[in-house]
């Protein structure tokens, strides 16, 4: 597994003032115990403009953890909301992040969790920090065989695709899954988990490199993007089971052509930018179905959804089978440079930003 490791060049500290709102600091003041650096929205213009500040540390309440943030996942999410573009909002200012792993350094009155616990959150925002509070039932502990750093890439794109594969798909071992962005986080996570749960994978990519990436976790069969309609029939003559699917575009047709009767086609989001449409007598005629995937909104209102979901998939946790390539790691004060990684489309598996370390 190739990591590439960005190092920031020591840089002189600018007295700036962070007029982001309650609990900012100004950058170049000496600060205490009290706050700790972040990544912050402090305007919806882009990952260019995300700043790097001093902030309020947060602190538990009941059934909640206080965080000592190892690594934090990148997310094309972030991307979005640096832009005001996604269907989740944050008042203005907001510290970035949706994911993270660490160590539990306070637990809140009534938490299940006990300081030196080593956990992963998802939190939706705020990851991108020195520390992190979190619910409990937001939040799972990682196994004593999985790095943190690994486990950092896990929780939003694992279950993600757990809830696509086996809840909205009920998938079965023996089915077909032919899965788009294939060498992307979400898509890697859902090659390895088709994998571990018994499908026949078919890996759709843009490159050789992401080729030989996507069968070094598991991918039995390998498509290039242009064109993948036609090779994918030419390994599945009736079509293939399921297609996962978080890229949309130009694509879905030919997606929907890919089915087998009673096939289904899920769709997780639109990383090519746009949001396709169908008639729905293609549907009709060959008995398929498009199933929307919003993981995030099934966990509004189901506060054990995670949990759930974490132990449904923690034998192939334990096992070493849905570990993340990791891509990239970044310091947090490169957080722009990371985010950026996901628009440049050349990512092959998970970016990290690297915070406290293991």
């Amino acid at each position: 597994m190739k990591v590439i490791t960005v190092i920031a060049a020591r840089c002189d500290r600018r007295e700036k003032t962070a007029a982001t709102g309650a609990g900012a600091f100004r950058v170049g003041h000496n600060v205490s115990e009290e706050t700790m650096k972040a990544i912050r929205v402090t305007a919806l213009t882009g990952p260019d403009d995300v700043e790097h500040l001093d902030v309020e540390r947060p602190s538990p309440g009941p059934g909640q953890v206080l965080i000592k943030v190892a690594y934090a996942g990148v997310t094309f999410p972030e991307l979005l909301q640096t832009r005001g573009m996604y269907q989740v909002k944050h008042d203005l200012p907001f510290t970035l992040g949706s994911e993270a792993s660490g160590t539990v350094a306070e637990a809140g009155p009534g938490s299940r969790f006990a300081v030196g616990d080593r956990v992963a959150a998802i939190t939706g925002s705020g990851t991108f920090a020195e520390y992190l509070v979190a619910a409990d039932e937001a939040t799972v502990k990682v196994p004593d065989s999985v790095s943190l750093a690994d486990a950092a890439g896990m929780p939003m794109n694992v279950l993600t695709a757990d809830f696509a594969l086996r809840v909205r798909a009920d998938a079965r071992p023996g089915q077909s899954l032919l899965v788009h962005g294939a060498a992307g986080g979400l898509g890697s996570a859902a090659v390895q988990l088709g994998s571990a749960m018994g499908l026949d994978v078919v890996a759709v990519v843009s490159t050789e490199a992401k080729a030989d990436a996507v069968r070094e976790i598991g991918a039995r069969h390998v498509v290039f993007a242009d064109g993948f309609k036609d090779a994918t029939k030419e390994i599945f003559p009736g079509g293939v089971d399921i297609v996962f699917d978080p890229v949309g575009g130009d694509r879905f047709t030919d997606s929907t052509r890919v089915l087998a009767p009673f096939g289904r086609l899920l769709v997780l989001g639109f990383t090519a930018g746009e949001i396709p449409s169908i008639k729905v007598n293609r549907l009709l005629l060959k008995n398929i179905s498009v199933d929307g995937v919003a993981w995030g909104a099934a966990t509004v209102g189901h506060p054990s959804l995670i949990d759930e979901q974490w132990q449904a998939v923690a034998e192939y946790v334990s096992a070493g089978r849905l570990n993340p390539r990791n891509h990239a790691r970044y310091p947090l004060a490169q957080a722009a440079a990371a985010i950026k990684e996901l628009e440049s489309r050349s990512v092959i598996g998970k970016v990290l930003l690297e915070i406290a370390g293991e």
